[in-house]
């Protein structure tokens, strides 16, 4: 007898974690809808039968709809993230407000299991590696996508341990990897064009975002319900990591960092006519503390439990690349 196919709703699935989670489900078999907004850019879309409903996870009632036909799972990837302040109000809608009904429907309908995606940085600013079971620090709250995020995760693991929820959080590092435009590619881009400002004085984990779109089905099937896994990488300064990335681009590499003082000087300037005119600066106070921490975690429990798998940092660069240059948005000087 043939086994039926599973089927997941992916919320943020225009999103860079989102589109490789699809790509993923869909190698795996599974049948998959997508929740999105009407606004949502979907050119990346693999080109399969997949379900898309439009709606906002601040409606409830809209995301009520996309669960119809009652999925196996929901992955619930969208996100917020926003390291400005001016943007508080709209992200707590999304992040906590949005969460919170995605939960709420997900123990409404009897939804079998919950893979939320959260974030590595809700541990704060730890002074060293750190693990699952290292207490988070709220040294880092004042930003307001590590507060939402942590907020999020609390509405998730209440509702496992007070409603039964089968829920499994998962927080990646910093990603890399094919469909990002937005994120760390911008600096691979700006440093191809030859008009990087500067270079960041932070390190970090890096992640491979096809090796988080695996955990996250693999999680669907053996993560267990309230735990939180760790999706870290092979850490790296910001300065080597773009030092590897001009040489496989072939341009002048940077030399040096910004200095951390700069940066921090610099955004708050930069903060005054951002709160005038409503448009996010180049760079926040926000973006500023986060880019010069030192943020390193322990991925064990994900590779033991999940299957997960750390990249080569050069690897996980060509493939990044590869794809900035597929689609054009590297145009080297």
């Amino acid at each position: 007898m043939e086994s039926v196919a599973q089927h997941a709703l992916v919320t943020g699935a225009s999103g860079f974690v989102g589109i490789n989670l699809l790509h993923e489900l869909l190698q795996q078999g599974w049948q998959v809808s997508i929740f999105c907004r009407p606004e949502s850019n979907l050119q990346y879309l693999p080109e399969a039968d997949i379900r898309v409903h439009f709606g906002d996870l601040t409606d409830a009632a809209s995301l009520n709809k996309a669960l119809a036909p009652q999925p196996d799972c929901i992955f619930h990837c969208a996100a917020d993230t926003s390291v400005w302040s001016g943007h508080r109000q709209r992200q707590n809608r999304v992040n906590i407000d949005g969460t919170g009904n995605v939960v709420a429907a997900a123990v409404r309908h009897g939804i079998g299991k919950l893979v939320y995606t959260s974030s590595f940085a809700t541990w704060g600013f730890q002074s060293q590696c750190f693990d699952e079971h290292s207490p988070p620090v709220t040294n880092a709250h004042w930003i307001n996508y590590v507060r939402s995020k942590a907020h999020a995760r609390d509405i998730v693991l209440d509702a496992v341990a007070n409603h039964g929820l089968h829920a499994v959080i998962l927080c990646p590092g910093h990603i890399l990897g094919p469909y990002d435009q937005h994120n760390w590619s911008r600096l691979f881009i700006m440093l191809a064009q030859q008009r990087l400002p500067g270079v960041p004085p932070g390190s970090g984990a890096f992640a491979d975002v096809q090796e988080v779109a695996r955990a996250n089905v693999m999680a669907a099937s053996v993560g267990q319900p309230g735990e939180q896994y760790l999706l870290g990488g092979h850490s790296v300064s910001y300065l080597q990591l773009l030092q590897r990335a001009a040489a496989m681009l072939g341009v002048a590499a940077p030399q040096r960092s910004t200095p951390a003082w700069l940066l921090q000087a610099l955004a708050r300037i930069l903060q005054v006519p951002g709160m005038i005119s409503g448009k996010e600066p180049y760079i926040t106070p926000e973006g500023a503390a986060m880019v010069t921490a030192h943020m390193q975690c322990d991925s064990s429990k994900a590779m033991q439990m999940l299957g997960y798998r750390q990249t080569a940092i050069d690897v996980l660069l060509r493939k990044t690349l590869d794809w900035l240059a597929a689609e054009q948005l590297l145009q080297c000087r």
